[in-house]
Protein backbone atom coordinates (compact mmCIF):
# COMPACT_ATOMS: atom_id res chain seq x y z
CA UNK A 1 0.00 0.00 0.00
CA UNK A 2 1.70 3.40 -1.09
CA UNK A 3 2.46 6.21 1.90
CA UNK A 4 0.48 9.01 2.26
CA UNK A 5 3.50 10.80 2.29
CA UNK A 6 5.06 9.85 -1.03
CA UNK A 7 2.56 12.31 -2.65
CA UNK A 8 3.63 14.84 -0.92
CA UNK A 9 7.23 14.45 -2.14
CA UNK A 10 8.46 17.25 -4.55
CA UNK A 11 9.89 14.49 -7.22
CA UNK A 12 6.53 12.48 -7.29
CA UNK A 13 4.44 16.08 -7.41
CA UNK A 14 6.60 17.31 -10.69
CA UNK A 15 5.91 13.55 -12.18
CA UNK A 16 2.44 13.23 -11.26
CA UNK A 17 1.21 16.75 -12.55
CA UNK A 18 3.58 16.84 -15.33
CA UNK A 19 1.55 13.40 -16.33
CA UNK A 20 -1.92 14.91 -15.71
CA UNK A 21 -0.63 18.60 -17.90
CA UNK A 22 0.16 16.13 -20.53
CA UNK A 23 -2.69 14.18 -20.79
CA UNK A 24 -5.06 16.89 -20.55
CA UNK A 25 -3.25 18.93 -23.57
CA UNK A 26 -3.14 15.59 -25.31
CA UNK A 27 -7.17 15.96 -25.35
CA UNK A 28 -6.91 19.08 -28.16
CA UNK A 29 -5.20 17.07 -30.83
CA UNK A 30 -6.91 14.23 -30.15
CA UNK A 31 -10.52 15.33 -30.24
CA UNK A 32 -9.80 16.53 -33.73
CA UNK A 33 -8.35 13.45 -34.95
CA UNK A 34 -11.81 12.00 -33.80
CA UNK A 35 -13.74 14.34 -35.88
CA UNK A 36 -11.74 12.68 -38.63
CA UNK A 37 -11.54 9.08 -37.75
CA UNK A 38 -15.25 9.33 -36.97
CA UNK A 39 -16.35 11.14 -39.88
CA UNK A 40 -18.15 13.98 -37.97
CA UNK A 41 -18.03 17.18 -40.37
CA UNK A 42 -17.56 20.78 -39.14
CA UNK A 43 -21.03 21.98 -39.69
CA UNK A 44 -22.20 18.23 -37.76
CA UNK A 45 -22.91 19.85 -34.54
CA UNK A 46 -25.35 17.40 -33.21
CA UNK A 47 -22.27 14.59 -33.99
CA UNK A 48 -19.63 16.71 -31.90
CA UNK A 49 -22.46 16.49 -29.02
CA UNK A 50 -22.72 12.91 -29.29
CA UNK A 51 -19.01 12.77 -29.59
CA UNK A 52 -18.41 14.45 -26.31
CA UNK A 53 -21.20 13.05 -24.48
CA UNK A 54 -20.02 9.22 -25.45
CA UNK A 55 -16.43 10.42 -23.84
CA UNK A 56 -17.45 12.01 -20.67
CA UNK A 57 -20.20 9.40 -19.90
CA UNK A 58 -17.72 7.01 -20.29
CA UNK A 59 -15.24 9.16 -18.08
CA UNK A 60 -17.93 9.35 -15.37
CA UNK A 61 -18.33 5.87 -15.22
CA UNK A 62 -14.45 4.57 -15.09
CA UNK A 63 -14.33 7.28 -11.97
CA UNK A 64 -17.45 6.28 -10.29
CA UNK A 65 -15.71 2.25 -10.94
CA UNK A 66 -12.48 3.94 -9.48
CA UNK A 67 -14.21 5.19 -6.73
CA UNK A 68 -16.06 1.96 -6.19
CA UNK A 69 -12.85 0.21 -5.77
CA UNK A 70 -10.82 2.68 -4.11
CA UNK A 71 -13.71 3.09 -0.88
CA UNK A 72 -14.78 -0.74 -1.09
CA UNK A 73 -18.55 0.75 -1.28
CA UNK A 74 -20.59 1.73 -4.22
CA UNK A 75 -20.59 6.04 -4.10
CA UNK A 76 -23.71 6.92 -3.95
CA UNK A 77 -24.37 10.65 -3.69
CA UNK A 78 -25.59 12.44 -0.39
CA UNK A 79 -29.54 13.78 -1.37
CA UNK A 80 -28.09 17.36 -0.19
CA UNK A 81 -25.09 17.23 -3.25
CA UNK A 82 -27.51 16.07 -5.86
CA UNK A 83 -28.88 19.28 -6.67
CA UNK A 84 -24.92 20.91 -6.89
CA UNK A 85 -23.77 17.91 -8.88
CA UNK A 86 -26.15 18.24 -11.38
CA UNK A 87 -25.42 21.60 -11.52
CA UNK A 88 -22.00 21.08 -11.84
CA UNK A 89 -22.99 18.42 -14.30
CA UNK A 90 -24.62 20.79 -16.61
CA UNK A 91 -22.00 23.74 -16.55
CA UNK A 92 -19.13 22.08 -16.28
CA UNK A 93 -19.34 19.12 -18.72
CA UNK A 94 -22.91 19.77 -20.92
CA UNK A 95 -22.36 23.26 -21.37
CA UNK A 96 -18.69 23.48 -21.62
CA UNK A 97 -18.10 20.76 -23.82
CA UNK A 98 -20.68 21.87 -26.18
CA UNK A 99 -19.35 25.15 -26.61
CA UNK A 100 -15.46 23.85 -26.78
CA UNK A 101 -16.19 20.29 -29.06
CA UNK A 102 -17.89 22.96 -31.81
CA UNK A 103 -14.98 25.99 -30.83
CA UNK A 104 -12.31 23.19 -31.78
CA UNK A 105 -13.49 22.46 -35.25
CA UNK A 106 -13.59 26.08 -35.79
CA UNK A 107 -10.25 26.68 -34.76
CA UNK A 108 -6.65 24.86 -34.66
CA UNK A 109 -5.48 23.04 -31.78
CA UNK A 110 -3.12 25.43 -31.11
CA UNK A 111 -5.01 28.52 -30.47
CA UNK A 112 -7.38 26.35 -28.62
CA UNK A 113 -4.94 25.25 -26.21
CA UNK A 114 -3.56 29.28 -25.38
CA UNK A 115 -7.29 30.19 -25.03
CA UNK A 116 -8.79 27.64 -23.25
CA UNK A 117 -5.85 28.80 -20.81
CA UNK A 118 -8.76 31.93 -19.97
CA UNK A 119 -10.54 29.39 -17.60
CA UNK A 120 -8.02 30.35 -15.18
CA UNK A 121 -8.41 33.90 -14.94
CA UNK A 122 -12.20 33.89 -15.22
CA UNK A 123 -12.24 31.90 -12.21
CA UNK A 124 -9.74 33.81 -10.04
CA UNK A 125 -11.96 37.15 -11.21
CA UNK A 126 -14.69 35.20 -10.04
CA UNK A 127 -13.64 34.16 -7.09
CA UNK A 128 -13.20 37.89 -6.33
CA UNK A 129 -16.90 38.87 -6.43
CA UNK A 130 -18.18 35.53 -4.36
CA UNK A 131 -15.79 34.68 -1.59
CA UNK A 132 -14.34 36.78 1.07
CA UNK A 133 -11.29 34.77 1.64
CA UNK A 134 -9.93 34.76 -2.18
CA UNK A 135 -9.74 38.31 -2.80
CA UNK A 136 -7.78 39.75 -5.73
CA UNK A 137 -4.44 41.04 -5.11
CA UNK A 138 -1.30 42.76 -6.97
CA UNK A 139 -0.38 39.22 -7.59
CA UNK A 140 -3.28 38.01 -9.37
CA UNK A 141 -4.04 41.12 -11.00
CA UNK A 142 -0.69 41.16 -12.76
CA UNK A 143 -1.01 37.10 -13.81
CA UNK A 144 -4.64 37.90 -15.14
CA UNK A 145 -2.94 40.72 -17.32
CA UNK A 146 -0.53 38.88 -18.56
CA UNK A 147 -2.67 36.02 -19.29
CA UNK A 148 -5.31 38.55 -21.30
CA UNK A 149 -2.58 40.45 -23.23
CA UNK A 150 -1.43 36.60 -24.79
CA UNK A 151 -5.29 36.56 -25.77
CA UNK A 152 -5.48 39.65 -27.68
CA UNK A 153 -2.48 39.10 -29.05
CA UNK A 154 -3.10 35.36 -30.52
CA UNK A 155 -6.23 37.20 -32.01
CA UNK A 156 -4.79 39.97 -33.78
CA UNK A 157 -5.69 39.33 -36.94
CA UNK A 158 -3.50 39.71 -40.56
CA UNK A 159 -2.02 35.92 -40.86
CA UNK A 160 -3.16 32.02 -41.60
CA UNK A 161 -4.91 31.29 -38.84
CA UNK A 162 -5.15 34.00 -36.60
CA UNK A 163 -8.11 36.41 -36.59
CA UNK A 164 -11.40 35.89 -34.21
CA UNK A 165 -14.86 34.07 -34.82
CA UNK A 166 -17.41 33.72 -32.71
CA UNK A 167 -17.82 29.73 -33.11
CA UNK A 168 -14.22 29.12 -33.18
CA UNK A 169 -12.02 31.43 -31.03
CA UNK A 170 -15.83 33.02 -28.75
CA UNK A 171 -16.95 29.68 -28.17
CA UNK A 172 -13.48 28.64 -26.52
CA UNK A 173 -13.41 31.12 -24.57
CA UNK A 174 -16.93 30.81 -23.61
CA UNK A 175 -15.80 26.83 -22.58
CA UNK A 176 -13.51 28.40 -20.48
CA UNK A 177 -15.63 30.61 -18.59
CA UNK A 178 -18.33 27.73 -18.21
CA UNK A 179 -15.18 25.46 -16.55
CA UNK A 180 -14.15 28.98 -14.40
CA UNK A 181 -18.44 28.75 -13.09
CA UNK A 182 -18.51 25.06 -12.59
CA UNK A 183 -14.68 25.52 -10.74
CA UNK A 184 -16.78 27.64 -7.96
CA UNK A 185 -20.06 25.26 -8.20
CA UNK A 186 -17.54 22.10 -7.74
CA UNK A 187 -15.92 24.06 -4.73
CA UNK A 188 -19.73 24.14 -2.82
CA UNK A 189 -20.50 20.65 -4.14
CA UNK A 190 -17.32 19.37 -2.54
CA UNK A 191 -18.59 20.77 0.92
CA UNK A 192 -21.72 18.20 0.74
CA UNK A 193 -19.70 15.10 -0.51
CA UNK A 194 -16.21 13.17 -1.60
CA UNK A 195 -15.02 15.19 -4.63
CA UNK A 196 -14.60 11.83 -6.28
CA UNK A 197 -18.32 10.91 -5.91
CA UNK A 198 -19.14 14.22 -7.30
CA UNK A 199 -16.52 14.15 -10.44
CA UNK A 200 -17.82 11.01 -11.40
CA UNK A 201 -21.53 11.33 -11.49
CA UNK A 202 -21.42 14.77 -12.52
CA UNK A 203 -19.37 13.50 -15.85
CA UNK A 204 -21.73 10.71 -16.21
CA UNK A 205 -24.81 13.19 -15.97
CA UNK A 206 -23.39 16.34 -18.12
CA UNK A 207 -22.35 13.38 -20.68
CA UNK A 208 -25.60 11.78 -20.59
CA UNK A 209 -27.28 15.47 -21.18
CA UNK A 210 -24.80 15.71 -24.43
CA UNK A 211 -25.46 12.48 -25.54
CA UNK A 212 -29.49 12.99 -25.43
CA UNK A 213 -28.97 16.39 -27.26
CA UNK A 214 -27.00 14.55 -29.95
CA UNK A 215 -29.32 11.85 -30.41
CA UNK A 216 -32.42 14.24 -30.39
CA UNK A 217 -30.50 15.69 -33.20
CA UNK A 218 -30.25 12.90 -35.52
CA UNK A 219 -26.88 11.90 -34.55
CA UNK A 220 -26.10 8.24 -34.19
CA UNK A 221 -23.61 6.22 -32.61
CA UNK A 222 -21.37 4.01 -34.38
CA UNK A 223 -17.75 2.98 -34.29
CA UNK A 224 -16.42 3.14 -37.21
CA UNK A 225 -12.90 1.61 -36.84
CA UNK A 226 -10.95 0.01 -33.97
CA UNK A 227 -8.75 3.39 -33.94
CA UNK A 228 -11.77 5.06 -33.35
CA UNK A 229 -13.00 3.10 -30.87
CA UNK A 230 -9.44 3.52 -28.67
CA UNK A 231 -9.46 7.54 -29.24
CA UNK A 232 -12.69 7.30 -27.64
CA UNK A 233 -11.31 4.90 -25.10
CA UNK A 234 -8.29 6.90 -24.51
CA UNK A 235 -10.30 10.43 -24.31
CA UNK A 236 -12.58 8.80 -21.47
CA UNK A 237 -9.42 7.47 -19.42
CA UNK A 238 -7.29 10.48 -19.47
CA UNK A 239 -10.02 12.66 -18.13
CA UNK A 240 -10.95 9.96 -15.59
CA UNK A 241 -7.22 9.35 -14.98
CA UNK A 242 -6.38 13.19 -14.85
CA UNK A 243 -8.84 13.89 -12.55
CA UNK A 244 -7.99 10.89 -10.28
CA UNK A 245 -4.47 11.89 -10.06
CA UNK A 246 -5.09 15.87 -9.24
CA UNK A 247 -7.79 14.90 -6.61
CA UNK A 248 -4.97 13.24 -4.87
CA UNK A 249 -2.43 15.62 -5.11
CA UNK A 250 -4.63 18.57 -4.21
CA UNK A 251 -5.41 16.11 -1.18
CA UNK A 252 -1.89 15.81 0.32
CA UNK A 253 -0.92 19.06 -0.88
CA UNK A 254 -1.48 23.03 -0.91
CA UNK A 255 -3.61 23.78 -3.60
CA UNK A 256 -1.29 26.61 -4.70
CA UNK A 257 1.60 23.88 -4.77
CA UNK A 258 -0.21 21.63 -7.23
CA UNK A 259 -2.20 24.03 -9.50
CA UNK A 260 0.44 25.83 -10.19
CA UNK A 261 1.59 22.94 -12.26
CA UNK A 262 -1.81 24.17 -14.89
CA UNK A 263 0.56 26.86 -16.88
CA UNK A 264 1.90 22.89 -18.54
CA UNK A 265 -1.84 22.10 -20.38
CA UNK A 266 -1.46 24.99 -23.04
CA UNK A 267 2.10 23.83 -23.64
CA UNK A 268 1.48 20.44 -24.14
CA UNK A 269 -2.02 21.08 -26.03
CA UNK A 270 0.47 23.89 -28.27
CA UNK A 271 3.22 21.32 -29.05
CA UNK A 272 1.43 18.36 -29.48
CA UNK A 273 -0.99 20.13 -32.31
CA UNK A 274 1.67 21.06 -33.54
CA UNK A 275 3.11 17.34 -33.88
CA UNK A 276 0.27 15.64 -35.02
CA UNK A 277 -2.15 17.79 -36.26
CA UNK A 278 0.90 19.42 -38.63
CA UNK A 279 -0.14 23.07 -37.25
CA UNK A 280 2.57 25.62 -36.85
CA UNK A 281 3.23 27.16 -33.83
CA UNK A 282 6.58 28.88 -34.95
CA UNK A 283 4.99 32.36 -35.87
CA UNK A 284 5.85 34.74 -33.14
CA UNK A 285 2.13 35.60 -32.39
CA UNK A 286 1.66 32.57 -31.23
CA UNK A 287 4.87 32.07 -29.22
CA UNK A 288 4.59 34.77 -27.51
CA UNK A 289 0.45 34.65 -26.85
CA UNK A 290 1.67 30.97 -24.97
CA UNK A 291 4.23 32.63 -23.47
CA UNK A 292 1.67 35.02 -21.68
CA UNK A 293 -0.92 33.26 -20.83
CA UNK A 294 1.44 30.68 -19.20
CA UNK A 295 3.32 33.13 -17.35
CA UNK A 296 0.03 34.51 -16.45
CA UNK A 297 -1.44 31.49 -15.40
CA UNK A 298 1.64 31.18 -12.84
CA UNK A 299 1.66 33.95 -11.39
CA UNK A 300 -1.75 33.40 -10.85
CA UNK A 301 -1.10 30.15 -8.81
CA UNK A 302 2.73 31.12 -7.60
CA UNK A 303 2.11 31.15 -3.42
CA UNK A 304 2.56 34.07 -1.92
CA UNK A 305 6.06 34.39 -0.34
CA UNK A 306 5.44 35.10 3.90
CA UNK A 307 7.69 37.05 5.17
CA UNK A 308 9.77 35.92 8.26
Amino acid sequence: MIKKDVFQKNSVILSLALLCTLLWGSAYPSIKIGYSLFSIGENDIFGKLLFAGNRFALAGILVILLTWIIQKKFPTPKKEALSHIALLGFVQTTLEYLFFYIGLSHTTGVKGSILNGTATFMAVILAHFIYLDDKLNSQKVLGCIVGFMGVVIINLGGEIGSGFTFTGEGFIILAAASFAIGSLISKEAAKREDSMIVTGWQLLFGGALLIIVGVLGGARASIPSTEAMLLLLYLALLSSVAFTIWTILLKHNNVGKVSIYNFLTPVFGVFLSAIFLKESIWHWKNLLALVLVCIGIYIVNKPKVKNS
